[in-house]
């Protein structure tokens, strides 16, 4: 049995039935990791003697296990808080913090059994769209080494494509968990904001965090989504709802669904291998029985600015706390205190996080606070009204995911603003709050994955699912694996 092509479920499956071990499975892992990530740069901590004693310990409990993922190796992103374990956001300023708490999502990850292999490499505080501004060093694509993973969870997608652990957790701000997942050619979920805990999450910009899966197929999706959705009393935007009904509800039937088809995301600017894959998820889910609908998303055009304004302006308030006083690196040379925080924050920080603090410090300041901020705001209500409308029409959206395909490593932090752009697609969700998920529909001409984005109404992480399940019933885009390695 090749434990490395298998999902989660499948190898939660096999060592349920005691076909594996919890700790054969931990070694595959760890074995992988050895094998591929000095080439991918994936994770920037790995606790293998913590997965060895974790696997030995959660042995004894496999036949009284309740989650169908008890005992499957993962790994987490580094901007989420692991009691004793470095959590850095990928930044010098926060150096070897160790923080004395679980976030929510890995208390409720280790009550289903999980084994955690260790946090996983990152844009600088989640601000990227490639896994380039890291403190340590760039995260390489699985599928070509020489160009990006996405981000800002890339290390998250290349080492579930990699084989690296059978599912991540990590952070989607304006497409941080979707775009990677289209990169790396993975299905990656961001939930309805409010639906999962961001106790615990090292914020950018909190009104547009949101935690979510990382793994090879909409069911794996699932299963997780089932374990770390809910309310929760450490925070206050926690939303009540039904969960823990997502696996449960994977039929394989969509007859009956309207698919609202956006003309203004298949417009100029979106590669034509792109919107040809795209636009082939359609007609799958279409020969199942879905109602396939065309409409129009004029908003599309005001979404980037909205998204960078809010979110710089988040980023720029919450980033304040880091100062080299209470915790974290701090500048060896200072002279005085206003002195300790200019320097501590201006050789701890990278370039990027400091591009968007300044950005938005810029716009919540005096004399700019209406014209952007809050005219930002004003927009932000007015995309949601678009997709309320849109929710009117169809019960799904179908877009791309990003225009095109990975970049090579470089191209993008050249030109600061075409990275921006790149999160076109994806960014809007995270501002109206909805359920957006990315799989795999195909590949382009240089051998590189594509993905195909669907969005969903507040809580509809169900019917959302169950289309992306579907679409994966017939097709095999996410069995397919980078060449090389453990997965040759």
């Amino acid at each position: 049995m090749k434990l490395t092509k298998l999902t989660a479920l499948e190898l939660g499956g096999a060592i349920k039935k005691g076909e594996v071990s919890v700790k054969e499975a931990a070694q595959a892992a760890l074995d992988a990791v050895s094998a591929q990530d000095k080439a991918l740069n994936a994770f920037i901590t790995v606790t293998a003697e913590r997965v060895l004693s974790r696997a030995e310990q959660l042995q004894a409990g496999v036949k009284d296990a309740q989650s169908p993922l008890y005992g499957v190796p993962m790994a987490i992103k580094d901007n989420i808080c692991t009691r004793g374990v470095k959590t850095s956001c990928a930044s010098k300023i926060l150096g070897d913090f160790a923080p004395p708490y679980d976030a929510a999502v890995v208390d409720k990850l280790a009550q289903a059994g999980a084994v955690s292999l260790g946090k996983l490499n990152m844009d600088e505080f989640a601000m990227g769209s490639t896994s380039e501004t890291s403190f340590y060093g760039p995260v390489k694509n699985p599928w070509d080494l020489e160009r990006v993973p996405g981000g800002s969870s890339g290390g998250a997608a290349a080492a579930v494509a990699a084989g690296m652990g059978w599912y991540a957790v990590g952070s989607d701000t304006g497409g941080s968990i979707r775009q990677p997942a289209s990169y790396c050619g993975v299905t990656g979920m961001k939930p309805t904001y409010g639906t999962v805990s961001r106790y615990g999450l090292i914020a950018y910009a909190s009104s547009l965090d949101q935690i979510g899966p990382l793994c090879r197929d909409a069911a794996d999706c699932a299963a997780i989504l089932d374990v770390l959705q809910g309310k929760d009393a450490k925070d206050g935007t926690t939303l009540d709802g039904q969960y823990g009904n997502l696996l449960a509800g994977l039929t394989g039937d969509v007859r009956g669904l309207k698919i609202g088809l956006p003309v203004d995301c298949f417009g100029d600017g979106l590669d034509g291998e792109v919107k040809a894959a795209v636009l082939a998820v359609a007609d799958v889910l279409k020969a199942r029985g879905a109602e396939i609908v065309e409409l129009s998303f004029p908003v599309m055009e005001y979404v980037v600015p909205a998204y960078y304004i809010i979110a710089a302006a988040e980023a720029s308030s919450n980033l304040s706390r880091f100062d080299g006083v209470k915790y974290g690196w701090r500048a060896e040379e200072y002279e005085g205190l206003a002195d300790l925080y200019r320097k501590t924050r201006t050789q701890g920080f990278g370039a990027e996080v400091k591009r968007r603090i300044l950005l938005g410090t810029f716009v919540l300041s005096s004399g700019y606070y209406d014209a952007y901020y809050k005219k930002a705001l004003q927009v932000k209500a007015v995309i949601k009204d678009a997709f309320d409308k849109a929710f009117g029409q169809c019960d799904l959206l179908l877009s791309p995911v990003a225009p095109t395909t990975a970049p090579r490593l470089g191209e993008s932090l050249s030109d600061p603003l075409q990275m921006y752009l790149s999160d076109v697609y994806t960014v809007s969700v995270n501002l109206a709050g909805l359920p957006g998920l990315s799989m795999p529909c195909g590949f382009d001409g240089k051998g590189l994955p594509i993905g195909a984005q669907l969005i969903g109404p507040h809580f509809g992480e169900g019917v959302l699912l169950n289309a992306a399940h579907t679409f994966q019933l017939d097709t095999d885009w996410h069995k397919r694996t980078p060449k090389g390695g453990d997965l040759a």
